[in-house]
């Protein structure tokens, strides 16, 4: 009988000890709200303006300068223009291929209309949970292959299916076709 109360008082403590160890894996900040430390700039004008990253000009990518496996990824946005704004936070991304602005995949996109979708992840769409002109919060849980998203609290969707194993983080700029865009408060949490 007391090996088993043993066993039981054990495994309890296991449990324990890795629940604690989930809990603190912490957020850490990716942005300072003071300088572009950390980030590449790549075809594209990016400043730092009250606390957030103002993506000022250009077609191009505001990346981190490291690559990410599995995470939960934290970035509040906003666009500036009032209508036909277009932008997007790529996930596990590449660099972009010779000539071209950005990396062909994975993309949350910040079209009007269309924000929060990944077009190359089936079933990655969702619709109404963003506030116009105002600031929006993205929660992206990526690990293996699957992928889900929270928009300003609310689940917008879960998928499978993306491709590859680690990448950089990115903030796409669109502003001729799209407008200006702010990001802030970017935390990314490695799980």
């Amino acid at each position: 009988m007391r090996s088993i109360q043993s066993l039981a008082l054990l495994l309890a403590l296991t449990g324990l000890v890795a629940a604690n160890a989930a809990e603190e894996k912490k957020a850490v900040s990716l942005f300072d709200g003071k300088t572009m430390t950390g980030w590449k700039v790549t075809k594209c004008e990016a400043v730092v303006q009250d606390g957030a990253i103002l993506l000022k000009a250009g077609n191009g990518m505001v990346t981190t300068e490291k690559p990410y496996k599995d995470f939960i990824l934290e970035v509040e946005w906003k666009a500036l223009n009032e209508d036909k704004w277009d932008s997007g936070v790529f996930f596990r991304c590449g660099e972009a291929p010779e000539g071209k602005p950005w990396p062909k995949t994975y993309q949350a996109n910040l079209r009007k209309g269309l924000e929060g979708n990944v077009s190359e992840l089936e079933g990655a769409k969702s619709k109404g949970l963003i506030k116009a002109g105002e600031w929006n919060h993205f929660e992206l849980k990526v690990v293996g292959t699957a992928a889900e998203l929270e928009i300003n609290g609310k689940p917008a969707w879960k998928a499978d299916g993306i491709k590859t194993p680690e990448g950089f983080i990115g903030l796409q700029a669109e502003i001729p076709g799209g407008g200006q865009f702010l990001f802030r408060n970017i935390k990314i949490t490695e799980l």
